[in-house]
C-alpha cells in the first residue's frame, strides 16, 4: 500500500514511537530524527498490517477501538502500535556466535538498514565493554541518540568500521565484515571446509576494495572515497544476492578464483612470491620486458611484499587488474609509461617502449607498424588538448586509452585490437555494462574449468585403468 506522508514532523507526538529509553524532549527538539524513526516504523511488516487494518476498517466505518490514551506508553499491549525495538521483556542481545545472533542480525538489517553480515562490526561498535550483551537501551544510545540513524549509509559504514584514533578505514577493518559474510552467505558456503581458502577470498576482495575505491593508492581509505565509489551498493547486492558470482564488484567467489588461479600458475615455487621472470609468462609471454622492468622497479607502485626482486599476492591483484581492465583506471599503466615522472607521457617515452613491440613483431614475421603511425592513430584516439604529449586527464578521457597501453607493451591485445575481432565487438554491444575486467574474469573461469573437469576426466580414467591391470 502507497501512502503520502505529508504532516508536519513537529506535530509528531514522540511517545506514538514508544521509545521509553529516548526523552521526548530530545526527539522534539530535533524533528529529523522524529521523522527517521517514523520511517522506519512505517517499514516494518508488523505496521504495514495495523496501518491497513485501520484504513480498511474506517472505510468500513467501523469505530477505532482505542483504550485509553494513544500517546501513553502505558496502553494496552493489545492496542499498543508495534515497537520498532524488541520488547523490553525480551532478553538482551546477544551474539552466542562470531556471526551475530538470530536477534541482532534482523536488526541490523531491518532497522539500521545495513548488510545483514555488519551485525558483529555493529554489536561490537555497541558493546565496548566486550560484554557479549547489548541490552535494547544500549542500541537506542547508540544508534538514536548518538545520530547513528540521521547519517547517511555511507558514514554509518565508515563509523562502525573505523578505527577509533584514525580517520580513515584500514584493510583490516574490512576482515570482521568479511568473515561474517563467509559464516552467512549461502553462496560461499562451501568454502567453509577450506579455512586457507576463506582467508585468500577475504583478502582478495579487500585488495579489489582497494584498488578501486582508494582512488590515492595510500592504503588509507577516507569518507569521501567511500562516498564516491560503488562499494556500498555492492555491499547490499552481496546481502540480497544468493549467487555471489553475480555480485561481479569486488565479491564474485569466480573472479576471486581466476585471480588465485592466474598467481598460482606463475608462482611456480608455490612460495607465494613472483619474480621477474615468473610475470613474463603472464598470457603467454604478451608483456614486453621492458614494461615488466618498469613493474619491478616499484616506481609506478611501491609492492607490499617487503622482499627484494619479489612481487606478493596483494601485489599481483593490483597488477592484474590494471592490466585487464585498463580502461577503469588508467593512473598505473600511466605511471609505467612516464619514465621521468613529470605527469606527461611525452612521443620519446612512447617510442622507447614500442621499439621492443616492433622488435617482436619482426621476430614473429608479423608486418611491422612503423612507430610514426601509430603515433598517428594514438593521437586520434586519444585526441590530447596538446599533441606534443599526453596527460593523464587526456587518457581518462578517452574510452580508447587501455587499447593505447596495449600497443606499447601487450603485444597479444594489440594483434587483437588490429584485428578487431566482431565476434568480441558484438559481446561489447550486447552487454554494454560489463568491464573488461568481467569479460577477461569470465572467459577465464570457463577456461580453468574445462582444464579442471578435463584433468579430472584423465585422473579417473587412469584410475580405471589401474584398477583393470
Amino acid at each position: 500500500m502507497d501512502m503520502d506522508y505529508n504532516g508536519d514532523v513537529g506535530f509528531l507526538d514522540p511517545e506514538l514511537l514508544q521509545l521509553n529509553e529516548v526523552s521526548p524532549l530530545a526527539i522534539k527538539s530535533n524533528p529529523y530524527v522524529a521523522e527517521k524513526l517514523f520511517e522506519q516504523w512505517l517499514s516494518l511488516p508488523e505496521s504495514t498490517l495495523l496501518v491497513k487494518s485501520l484504513f480498511n476498517n474506517a472505510k468500513a466505518g467501523v469505530p477505532l477501538n482505542v483504550s485509553g490514551s494513544v500517546s501513553s506508553p502505558k496502553a494496552s499491549s493489545s492496542n499498543s502500535a508495534p515497537s520498532m525495538f524488541p520488547a523490553g521483556s525480551a532478553p538482551p542481545l546477544s551474539p552466542r556466535s562470531s556471526s551475530g545472533s538470530p536477534q541482532f542480525k534482523p536488526l541490523t538489517k531491518e532497522i539500521c538498514k545495513l548488510p545483514s553480515f555488519f551485525s558483529t562490526a555493529l554489536f561490537k561498535k555497541i558493546d565496548v565493554d566486550g560484554t557479549g550483551i547489548v541490552t535494547r537501551e544500549a542500541f537506542v544510545d547508540y544508534w538514536v541518540n548518538g545520530n547513528m540513524l540521521i547519517k547517511d549509509t555511507a558514514t554509518q559504514i565508515y563509523t562502525i568500521l573505523k578505527q577509533p584514533d584514525l580517520r580513515y578505514l584500514t584493510q583490516e577493518d574490512f576482515k570482521p565484515i568479511l568473515r561474517e559474510l563467509l559464516t552467512t552467505h549461502p553462496g560461499l558456503e562451501f568454502l567453509q571446509s577450506t579455512p586457507e581458502f576463506q582467508e585468500r577470498y577475504a583478502e582478495t576482495v579487500i585488495y579489489r576494495i582497494f584498488y578501486y575505491v582508494n582512488r590515492a593508492g595510500d592504503a588509507h581509505l577516507t569518507l569521501r572515497e567511500l562516498k564516491r565509489g560503488n562499494l556500498i551498493a555492492a555491499m547490499q547486492h552481496a546481502d540480497e544476492e544468493e549467487d555471489i558470482n553475480k555480485v561481479l564488484r569486488y565479491f564474485s567467489y569466480e573472479h576471486f578464483y581466476v585471480i588465485y588461479c592466474k598467481f598460482w600458475e606463475l608462482d611456480t615455487d608455490h612460495d607465494f612470491l613472483i619474480d621477474k621472470e615468473n610475470l613474463i609468462r603472464y598470457g603467454n609471454h604478451a608483456l614486453t620486458y621492458r614494461i615488466v622492468d618498469r613493474i619491478f622497479s616499484q616506481v609506478p607502485r611501491k609492492f607490499t611484499s617487503n622482499v627484494e626482486g619479489k612481487m606478493g599476492y596483494e601485489d599481483f591483484v593490483y597488477f592484474i587488474l590494471s592490466e585487464e581492465d585498463k580502461s577503469s583506471e588508467p593512473s598505473l599503466e600511466f605511471k609505467c609509461i612516464d619514465l621521468d615522472g613529470n605527469g606527461v607521457i611525452t612521443k620519446n617515452e612512447m617510442q622507447f617502449f614500442y621499439e621492443e613491440q616492433l622488435h617482436r613483431m619482426e621476430c614473429m614475421a608479423q608486418e611491422p607498424v612503423l612507430f610514426e603511425d601509430i603515433l598517428c592513430q594514438i593521437v586520434d584516439m586519444i585526441g590530447p588538448k596538446d599533441e606534443g604529449y599526453f596527460t593523464l586527464r587526456d587518457m581518462k578521457g578517452s574510452k580508447l586509452a587501455g587499447s593505447v597501453f596495449n600497443i606499447l607493451f601487450n603485444l597479444n591485445k594489440f594483434m587483437a585490437f588490429e584485428t578487431r575481432d566482431p565476434f568480441l565487438i558484438r559481446q561489447e554491444r550486447e552487454n554494454p555494462t560489463l568491464t573488461e575486467w568481467d569479460r577477461f574474469a569470465h572467459r577465464e573461469y570457463i577456461r580453468l574449468s574445462m582444464e579442471e573437469d578435463a584433468e579430472d576426466a584423465s585422473n579417473g580414467s587412469a584410475d580405471e585403468k589401474l584398477k583393470n591391470s
